[in-house]
């Protein structure tokens, strides 16, 4: 996985048509030229950015090229992205799990499993499911600080976030790696000019020789039309059927009922997981009728 690159200036947060935009000098406020409207571009937290002077103001005169964008919550050019799960209160997703997963790995972002809860049930069934992914996982124990120092490592050169479902614990665990969190957004609230941290945007602050994403209000990513994986390309967001991938009897299998699928003799050896192949069989099914015309905007045709 390349490593964020942030020597260019980036945007720390937008508010009200405003940016502010972390430069080598500090913190800048500008707004965005006028021709990002007209060809319907919305700047957003991550954006690596060139500046220029304009009217005696400082702008935004070039977004450069994204490595990716999320729609819900708005950010680009994420690296990594920590999927808060419970081992319990609230019971665990496998399903809305891969579904995040499968999102990331299509966008070129590296998903990391964290099980929270691990004093109230064990994390077996989790990291079962997860056992043959090859997708990080990491469990989290309060009391004795596991697994905390191994997150703060994998953030080092990275932009990165968390999302979770309600009740997970997304919360306690931002509060247990950064206890001065709440302090610190409110200082750059402040600083900023716009008052307490209450804003629903996205803040982006550096932590751990990377950085973090401080989304509020945010509980998952889209994973609706906005983050749209078509069926052909299903297959890649889970990063365990790579090895099989090619070898089916039938050219273009789907992988769900075909004679000869390399990707269910597997299933079958017990080389993959059956709730994570489980999950890809629901997500495939769910848009093998879309048609090319049906797409969202800006999906590549077949």
């Amino acid at each position: 996985m390349q490593k964020a690159q942030t020597a260019a200036p980036y945007i720390v947060k937008g508010v009200g048509g405003f940016y502010y935009v972390k430069t080598a000098e500090g913190l800048a406020e500008c707004r965005a030229r006028g021709l990002f409207r007209k060809k319907g571009i919305v700047p957003v937290a991550g954006d690596l950015v060139r500046l220029a002077q304009e009217g005696g103001s400082r702008v935004i005169a070039e977004i450069l090229p994204r490595k990716n964008v999320f729609v819900r919550p708005p950010i680009a050019n994420l690296d990594l992205l920590f999927l808060v799960a419970s081992t319990t209160q609230p019971a665990p997703s496998t399903l809305i799990l891969d579904k995040l997963s499968a999102v990331a790995v299509d966008k070129g972002v590296l998903p990391v499993l964290v099980c929270t809860k691990a004093d109230l049930a064990a994390p077996g069934g989790l990291q079962k499911a997860y056992a043959l992914c090859g997708l990080p996982f990491v469990t989290v124990d309060y009391a004795t600080g596991q697994g905390l120092e191994e997150l703060k490592g994998m953030v080092r050169g990275r932009l990165c976030a968390f999302c979770g479902n309600s009740g997970v614990g997304k919360s306690t665990l931002l509060n247990a790696l950064l206890p001065g969190l709440s302090r610190e957004t409110s200082g750059i609230s402040q600083k900023l000019g716009r008052g307490r941290h209450t804003t629903r945007e996205v803040e982006i602050f550096e932590a751990f020789g990377g950085r973090i994403a401080d989304t509020p209000g945010f509980s998952s990513l889209d994973t609706g039309r906005a983050c749209y994986i078509p069926k052909e390309n299903l297959q890649y967001a889970f990063p365990e059927f790579g090895p099989y991938l090619g070898r089916c009897r039938f050219t273009g299998c789907a992988h769900r009922a075909e004679a000869g699928c390399a990707v269910r003799e597997a299933l079958e050896a017990g080389l993959l997981s059956p709730s994570r192949y489980a999950s890809y069989a629901a997500m495939y099914d769910e848009v093998k009728g879309i048609r090319d015309w049906q797409r969202p905007a800006g999906m590549p045709p077949k």
